[in-house]
């Protein structure tokens, strides 16, 4: 394990050494950017892909999504990722924010922002919107203008604003359990992957001013129009490449080691030395890897927990809907997407069930789900009754993201450790972001900085 005892910080980038741990989002946009400032860089990935959960599978000759990852306008660190790699061609989005809303036995709705500046963009859709009553709606109004507000208070209320649920805070602002489910969850579940009665004010407040309050573009939402795997695993594969950086797919690294001379990663047969290592791997597997180095700080990591995400794929015979995502109200499904074209299927229709903060159809049985939920579509889709359920599918993530309830701010680290060379990355480090794809890029830019400031 010898190395180079001259200190880094006075050598050259290109002189500069450094190992990446994770091939997620975090750990490509880290490899990138050391590897475009000059730095030699290795990069170990224990699975045999890139992309870390944003991934691709294939059954019965279709390619399906682990899960539908979508984006909004605003998530500028992302769209900046695609690009690099080549892959904007292969997403939309939409020209101005658009989400249809089925519910049973009523009249489809489509929530839409016009083009007024914000917030009053939000205001028209939302006075007329079904699943509210008129005073739900002017009620609706003034909790959203109340969160566009709410970083303004002092000390003592922005201590209080940490241990709140965001379900709780709308209640103090006069939000019904109904009016929370019919709108306010169609934000919260997808974005902090658990419930507003569940998830953290501080994370809830901060995607709706930044999505929907602060820029009247800002929640036009992205759609992945390609499998996965083609718009990120493969072109990321393409793009280290042509960077130069050292991929080891397979490779799980089993210790992390700290000395005078750098830091050393051991991962079965490799050993590999370096001036720094980006730990870019989820908080439950870093908390393990890094306790001999930094000891009690890793703990509050597992504090962090874990918040799971299921995904139904249903392949009928015949077309049943002819939105191309949508949410729901009042049934089971909470959004949907046609992903016919993406996965490839040439007769019939595919859609992809996306269910967040899924505690109980995370140990579902199959049996169970396909009942419930093909079930849910026929009240949602009458020409689903008289089609065949040609396959089903079920992918489910038992650790998708921590989960983002009250005070979990404080649990998350920054990129920076107490070892010098030794440097975090990935969606559960503090971005400002709940675990999004937009938090996992900006946490691999900082990590990046520094690293190569180490």
């Amino acid at each position: 394990m010898g190395g180079d005892s001259q200190p880094a910080q006075s050598r050259p980038v290109s002189d500069r050494r450094v190992i990446v741990l994770g091939g997620g989002l975090a750990g490509l946009t880290a490899a990138l950017d050391c590897a475009e400032a000059g730095a030699r860089v290795s990069l170990l990935e224990v699975r045999p892909r890139l992309g870390g959960a944003a991934y691709s599978f294939q059954r019965d000759g279709l390619w399906l999504d682990n899960g539908q990852h979508v984006f909004l306008r605003c998530c500028t660190a992302y769209r900046a990722l695609l690009t690099r790699l080549g892959s904007e061609r292969h997403v939309r989005i939409q020209p101005r924010l658009q989400i249809p809303v089925l519910s049973p036995r009523s009249r489809p709705t489509v929530l839409r922002r016009s083009g007024l500046p914000a917030p009053f963009h939000l205001a028209g859709t939302l006075a007329r919107y079904p699943h509210l009553t008129i005073l739900q709606r002017l009620r609706a109004t003034w909790a959203a203008l109340a969160l566009a507000r709410l970083d303004q208070g002092g000390a003592c209320e922005q201590e209080r604003v940490k241990g709140l649920t965001l379900g709780g805070w709308l209640a103090e602002h006069g939000q019904s359990p109904a009016a929370v489910t019919a709108l306010w969850d169609l934000i919260a579940l997808p974005t902090l992957n658990l419930p507003a009665a569940e998830g953290s004010l501080e994370l809830g407040a901060f995607v709706l001013r930044k999505g929907l309050l602060e820029s009247r573009d800002a929640g036009d939402i992205g759609f992945h129009m390609r499998p996965l795997s083609e718009i990120l695993g493969e072109p990321a594969s393409r793009a280290l490449a042509r960077a130069g950086v050292s991929v080891s797919l397979g490779a799980r690294a089993e210790r992390v080691l700290h000395g005078e001379r750098g830091m050393w990663v051991q991962a079965g047969d490799l050993e590999l030395e370096a001036d720094a290592v980006i730990c870019a791997i989820p908080h439950e597997r870093a908390a393990a890897l890094l306790e001999p180095l930094l000891g009690a700080e890793t703990a509050r990591w597992s504090r962090l927990g874990r918040s799971p995400i299921v995904n139904l794929h249903v392949v009928y015979d015949r077309r049943v809907c002819g939105l191309p995502f949508a949410a729901g109200v009042g049934t089971p499904v909470q959004y949907l997407f046609d992903r016919t074209a993406a996965a490839g299927l040439d007769a019939g229709q595919y859609l992809a069930v996306s269910l967040s903060g899924a505690e109980r159809e995370r140990d579902c049985p199959l049996e169970q789900l396909r009942e419930r939920y093909t079930g849910a579509l026929q009240e949602l889709f009458p020409a689903a009754r008289d089609a065949t359920v040609r396959s089903f599918y079920v992918s489910r993530e038992h650790a998708a993201t921590f989960r983002a309830g009250p005070g979990v701010q404080a649990l998350r680290p920054g990129a920076r450790t107490g070892i010098r060379g030794l440097v975090l990355a990935g969606a559960w480090t503090d971005t400002g972001w709940p675990a999004t794809l937009e938090g996992a890029v900006l946490s691999g830019h900082s990590a990046a900085r520094e690293a190569l400031a180490a």
